[in-house]
């Protein structure tokens, strides 16, 4: 295996303005053209073959090899969050209202700087390396609409993504085999009563106590009906019903979001909270509406795929460099729609300061998210050498 340590080191301060660059102008959603210019212009030069479509502003660069052997993608995502930012950096965003909290101009410079690595070292390779720059990760779809494109068609052999974590010890690498990550679909429930005056209550069909009750039988319903094998998590981050004290309201409105980490347990909550909501509802007399709105899939890890990303981790940092992670994080991520189709493996890159405590650090969306740039020549190192493993070797 290529010792690709030194060459990301090398790279380090190209990736490391690239990132302040995009980090400074942020954008949301599937349309990220500044980040994409940007992108373009970090690719310029090298031996790449580009694909864009009509859905969003994502990129396919892929590089050729000499070899007409497997193909492996490598994933970055480009968008920010609707957010403020109070970290005080240089570079902070100048777009208010719009930071990159979840590190995806991280991702962007690394994959850019694994991709330049790559094509230093094309005569070697023994496939090809798509290089895969996404927009609209943060809640968008952004890949759904990327195969739905057929920007990656046909598809590769297998799949990689880096995804940083800010509360993480510096430069070590997590992953696990199946569930990395949970399915997040939200719950919108509108209960509709009957309003009157909030002295007299029997005059009225009062949809906030129903509200109520509904929003703590959800509980109940996980606690009872729900393996704590395959587990799930229903949160209500909204309620809100009426305009003021002595008036009670026609309607109240829950508003939430439902993890799981697996489809059969994902379908016993789409099949189950509708009849759970309009049976309490109905029980008072009143009725209730329930919407669910599909998000992003369970993010399953191929084993092979994880162990091969152990294997090139502990090759090129040492033992300590690799952590398998217990449990699986109840975030979600749309890489998962890539690995429903092709086998492979997210993992996470731990960016704490070095020396820092790194349980006290800001976490992911939080508006002091910051990272220690320097992990980032690990993290393109470690794209580059996944590559060129699995190009020669699959997943033996």
């Amino acid at each position: 295996m290529i010792d690709w340590t030194h060459p990301a080191k090398a790279a380090l301060p190209g990736m490391t303005a690239l990132r302040r660059a995009i980090h400074a102008e942020p954008e949301l959603g599937l349309h990220n053209p500044r980040t994409a210019e940007k992108i373009m212009a970090a690719l310029a030069g090298l031996p790449l073959e580009f694909r864009t479509g009509p859905s969003t502003t994502g990129i396919i660069a892929t590089l050729k090899g000499p070899a007409n052997g497997r193909t492996v993608l490598l994933r970055g995502d480009t968008d920010a969050l609707p957010m403020p930012e109070e970290t005080g950096l240089d570079f902070a965003s100048t777009i208010p209202g719009a930071m990159h909290a979840c590190g995806h101009d991280s991702h962007v410079a690394m994959l850019a700087g694994a991709a330049r690595l790559l094509c230093e070292r094309r005569e070697s390779l023994a496939g090809s390396v798509m290089f895969m720059f996404q927009p609209g990760e943060e809640g968008h779809h952004g890949a759904r609409y990327m195969l739905d494109d057929g920007l990656i068609d046909p598809l590769p052999d297998a799949a990689f993504a880096l995804h940083i974590m800010p509360n993480a010890p510096w430069g070590v690498v997590g992953g696990r085999t199946g569930a990395l990550l949970a399915s997040n679909d939200k719950l919108r429930i509108v209960i509709t009563g009957r309003g009157g005056h909030a002295s007299m209550p029997h005059d009225a069909l009062d949809p906030v106590p129903i509200a109520c009750e509904i929003a703590l039988a959800l509980q109940t319903f996980v606690t009872r009906q729900i393996s704590v094998f395959d587990p799930a998590v229903i949160t209500i981050g909204q309620i809100s019903a009426g305009t003021t004290d002595n008036v009670i309201p026609d309607t109240a409105l829950l508003f939430g979001t439902m993890r799981t980490l697996s489809a059969a347990t994902r379908l016993k909550l789409h099949d189950g909270l509708p009849r759970l909501a309009q049976g309490i509802a109905a029980a008072h007399g009143a009725s209730a509406t329930v919407e669910i709105i599909p998000g992003f899939p369970v993010t399953n890890c191929d084993g092979r795929a994880v162990a091969l990303g152990e294997a090139v981790t502990k090759r090129l940092y040492g033992d300590d460099a690799w952590a398998t992670l217990a449990n699986p994080i109840m975030g979600a991520e749309d890489f998962a729609y890539v690995l429903e189709k092709v086998p492979g493996a997210m993992f996470f890159l731990g960016v704490a300061e070095q020396g820092a405590d790194w349980r006290a650090c800001c976490g992911l969306h939080s508006t002091h998210m910051h990272l220690d740039e320097s992990a980032m020549a690990r993290g393109a190192a470690l794209h580059a050498a996944i590559a060129e493993q699995y190009l020669a070797h699959g997943f033996d």
